[in-house]
């Protein structure tokens, strides 16, 4: 019943709360100075976004039960944390960005980088966009679209995918001993993948959401639908071939880092002992007697 709904949701975007943000915040905090060479704008700042979001994140599962059985007061508290939310989140956005402040020379030039700034702004995008459709008018629009599917197709290729490649890309040469990726150009032509393919998906699925929402509550003069739920779908035809192209420039950029970091392990010098070095005779001689 209505129980069973808020349980679910108020499982389900903690879930996003904590499996998708908080810790690739981590991550973009870890990996962001170490590529741009310069401390974070303001740790204070961060502390105060972490525990923002640890906080408003819990409350704010209902906005996805607007217009429901649900309690209009429990609607109410889900869509108010939720446009709160967007404080703590522009925070760490913005704290990642004017981290770049007198580094942008190295943004242009190391594509790794470029992946890590393009997600804090798709986090920003996407965090700012959640707020506005939590609204309830925008919610009545957008809810059971394809808009919601941008929305998240927004965080998860743009926001999560893009810093875990930035990630991947720091962390592989330092683990394997290398002084940088075994091609720079494929981390170039995987970032240009990366963000055509994203860019393409998600705007696709917001005209084709906000095309479908205003389809569905289009009523003729006697109050019928003017447009059955077929019509709506083959109003959506080009923009899923749309949503397929994009979705496969994003995985050949995926197939193209996997075989740039298969190379970067590939090419790397042998590894020495992993064991402890054996003592000497002479340290042995010197050891007291029992």
């Amino acid at each position: 019943g209505v129980q069973d709904a808020m349980v679910q949701w108020w499982y389900g975007h903690n879930a996003v709360a904590f499996f998708l943000t908080s810790g690739f915040l981590g991550m973009l905090y870890y990996y962001l100075p170490i590529r741009a060479e310069r401390p974070i704008f303001s740790y204070r700042l961060s502390i105060l976004s972490f525990w923002g979001i640890t906080f408003f994140y819990m409350w704010a599962g209902s906005h996805h039960l607007h217009y429901t059985a649900l309690p209009i007061w429990v609607q109410n508290l889900g869509m108010t944390f939720s446009v709160m939310l967007l404080v703590p989140s522009w925070a760490s956005a913005g704290n990642a960005l004017l981290t770049l402040n007198g580094a942008w020379h190295r943004v242009r030039d190391d594509a790794t980088l470029r992946f890590i700034m393009m997600a804090a702004f798709f986090y920003g995008l996407s965090t700012f966009e959640g707020s506005f459709m939590a609204i309830r008018p925008v919610n009545s629009l957008s809810h059971y679209t394809d808009w919601t599917v941008g929305h998240v197709h927004a965080g998860a290729l743009g926001w999560v995918a893009m810093i875990t490649f930035g990630a991947f890309y720091t962390l592989v040469p330092s683990i394997w001993k290398r002084e940088r990726m075994y091609s720079a150009a494929l981390v170039e032509v995987h970032f240009w993948l990366a963000l055509a393919g994203t860019l393409i998906y998600v705007f696709a699925m917001w005209n084709s959401g906000i095309i479908q929402g205003l389809m569905w509550r289009t009523y003729s003069a006697d109050n019928t639908l003017v447009y059955s739920f077929v019509d709506s779908l083959l109003a959506m035809y080009p923009y899923y071939i749309a949503r397929a192209f994009g979705g496969l420039l994003f995985l050949l950029g995926a197939i193209v880092a996997s075989f740039n970091i298969w190379m970067t392990v590939r090419t790397a010098p042998a590894a020495g002992a992993v064991h402890d070095a054996p003592l000497t005779s002479g340290i042995l001689e010197n050891a007291p007697a029992e």
